[in-house]
């Protein structure tokens, strides 16, 4: 069996996908980690003038 040797305008191409790809969930993760820290903060001034107003 013939090993398969990318030529370099794949290997390009590979890199080039990958870096977008990595740059694409890296920003959904920034998102996604300030929204839960959005949606966490409200549950708490939430819970402190439940408190606050018994």
């Amino acid at each position: 069996m013939k090993a398969y040797k990318p030529t370099p305008a794949i290997t390009k191409l590979l890199a080039r996908f990958d870096a977008e790809l990595l740059e694409l969930l890296s920003e959904d993760l920034k998102n996604y980690r300030a929204k839960t820290q959005f949606m966490s903060n409200n549950k708490q001034v939430a819970a402190q003038q439940t408190l606050s107003a018994a």
